[in-house]
């Protein structure tokens, strides 16, 4: 029997990347799980054909996080499916990598929108499910969002905004039993970092300590962690997983 057997997950961006490697932690410790999408029709055509074996307990909505309309229609698309709510990931952003000189107000805008502003909307939207059962939300974040990075200006202050999101909301529902916490990855090996080449990559591997970028599949079973019982007096935390970069 799995940690996470008979719950049921929203898991926003999770045909690539972390979120994919969250769904396939939780799918493996038996959760049901609706997975959000924006655009990317390629990458949930190929979740799909990854998480074949699981089919029946996984299923794909598109949705713009960013739209506060959709909130709702994303919590009845879960309910529809899966009769319920236990789990909130809220794993979708986006990066922009420049001068902060540089940015648009379009750039801002955007950016916010999806990383901050996205799960916050969700968040209200799930909360009123959870609210009678008790449940789990957990913030995808990142270890930029506690010291910052330059010329990654804005991700550093939608990330910080999403960490004292985490701490407050914690504090806020935990009469409720609804538990709030954050991962804070380092460099994770996803697309995302894909425009790196390898001496840049090589340059980044001397900075961490463990010589190596993080898998998706330890940021998923982190994930597990902090959305089942096993973390159960855990609240309100912001955890780190960064091969002790920071």
């Amino acid at each position: 029997m799995g940690k996470l057997t008979g719950k049921v997950a929203i898991i926003t961006g999770a045909t690539k990347g972390i979120g994919l490697g969250i769904t396939k932690a939780f799918l493996d410790e038996g959760a049901m799980v609706l997975g959000t999408y924006s655009k990317d029709e390629k990458s949930k055509i190929k979740a799909e054909q990854e998480l074949e074996n699981f089919k029946g307990n996984v299923r794909f909505f598109k949705a713009d996080i960013s739209d506060f309309s959709l909130s709702s229609e994303i919590c009845n698309k879960a309910k529809e499916y899966f009769g319920k709510i236990d789990i909130l990931v809220n794993n979708a952003g986006i990066s922009k990598i420049g001068l902060f000189m540089d940015s648009t107000k379009e750039d801002i805008e955007n950016l916010f929108n999806i990383n901050l502003l996205g799960p916050i909307y969700l968040t209200k939207e799930v909360v009123n499910h959870m609210i009678s059962t008790g449940g789990s939300i957990l913030n995808i974040s990142s270890i930029w969002g506690d010291c910052g990075a330059s010329c990654e200006t804005l991700y550093s202050a939608s990330k910080g905004g999403i960490n004292l999101f985490t701490k407050a909301l914690g504090k806020e529902l935990a009469m409720a039993n609804i538990r709030v916490n954050a991962i804070a990855p380092g460099v994770i090996n996803t697309d995302m970092n894909s425009f790196l080449n390898e001496e840049e990559k090589e340059e980044l591997n001397e900075e961490i300590p463990m010589g190596r970028f993080g898998e998706t599949s330890e940021i998923g079973k982190l994930a597990v962690f902090l959305c089942s019982d096993d973390s159960s007096y855990i609240t309100g935390q912001i955890i780190k997983a960064d091969g002790g970069m920071i």
